[in-house]
């Protein structure tokens, strides 16, 4: 049995190498390029032109975003056999698995937020747009 559990052990630290390279582009992806471009979405303009020209570049960022989020998550699923194994050998692989993972649910996470910010500032400056418009018109209407 415990020969069993060591060629198990070996067969998932295997299954790592294999499976590391794919977490190491998507965690680069996400340190070069990914965190950058969303605090550049912190900030939106206060024209509703400009916001809805911030929230097509997002869109477009946003699906290169979403496919290395599940390009990560595939790759972490391929390693969820890990939970079951506790010895010292795979501890340090482990390790390097939750980071990998950490890193991936925030920032899946902060896109999710990001997405949803932009959606609803649109709305609002597109509400406020309206109502600005009735405004304008009730005023034109009691001048004249």
């Amino acid at each position: 049995m415990l020969s069993n559990k060591r060629i198990q052990e070996l067969e998932l630290v295997m299954d790592f190498e294999k499976v590391e390279e794919c977490f190491k582009e998507v965690s680069s992806w996400i340190e070069n390029v990914g965190r950058k471009r969303l605090k550049e979405t912190v900030n939106v303009d206060d024209s509703l032109e400009m916001l809805l020209q911030a929230q097509k570049k997002f869109r477009e960022f946003d699906l290169v975003a979403s496919e290395y989020c599940r390009r990560g998550q595939e790759a972490l699923k391929k390693m969820d056999r890990w939970e079951d194994f506790s010895s010292v050998d795979v501890h340090s692989y482990r390790v390097k698995l939750q980071t990998y993972r950490d890193q991936l649910e925030e920032f899946c996470t902060q896109l999710d937020e990001t997405r949803h910010r932009i959606c609803e500032t649109v709305r609002l400056y597109e509400f406020f747009d309206k109502v600005r418009q009735g405004i304008s018109c009730t005023e034109e209407g009691v001048k004249s």
